[in-house]
């Protein structure tokens, strides 16, 4: 179970670190800052692959702490969450970018990829990511270094933990 907890939790970081390269560091405001549409690579698969990121690294910790019950729960309460985060942003998408963002909306699901309509990919991708650019990977490595360092914090306590006569010498009187 630690095993399938870890390879999630790569996944759903993988996601990330594929999402974070195509968007960079506008992930990471809720300001009234938004930059261009983008919807190259996984954003050309659904709408919200950081946040199916997210989704897959809770899932992953919890099957990592051996505690496969949590996982649903987390997904569950992620699912309401991040429900209400995305109906905002696409409101903010739509009264911001219109026609543009909606033809995207349209053409690609929100959560869940559905098999690629490769016909009419390449006119959207060439009309709207004329002006997109993929980071650098050492930029998409700095955006992300805040998630990465809690990965790590995160396995060596769920380490820690497994190896209990730490917790004992720490507590020993």
């Amino acid at each position: 179970m630690v095993a399938a907890g870890v390879v999630v939790v790569v996944i759903g970081e993988l996601i990330r670190l594929w999402g974070v390269r195509h968007i960079g560091a506008v992930s990471r405001t809720r300001s009234d800052r938004l930059g261009p549409l983008v919807a190259s690579g996984p954003f050309a698969l659904v709408r919200n692959p950081l946040y199916v990121g997210n989704v897959a690294l809770w899932a992953g910790f919890a099957l990592s702490a051996r505690l496969p019950w949590l996982a649903p729960l987390f997904v569950i309460i992620l699912a309401f969450e991040y429900h209400a985060i995305v109906r905002w942003e696409e409101r903010l998408l739509d009264a911001r970018l219109g026609e543009q963002y909606r033809s995207y909306a349209v053409h690609v699901p929100r959560w869940i990829p559905h098999r690629i309509n490769r016909g009419g990919r390449k006119e959207r991708d060439s009309a709207e990511n004329s002006a997109m650019r993929v980071f650098s990977w050492r930029e998409t490595f700095y955006s992300e270094r805040g998630t990465l360092v809690a990965i790590a914090v995160g396995f060596v306590l769920l380490w820690l933990k497994a190896h209990d006569s730490w917790f004992r010498l720490a507590n020993a009187p």
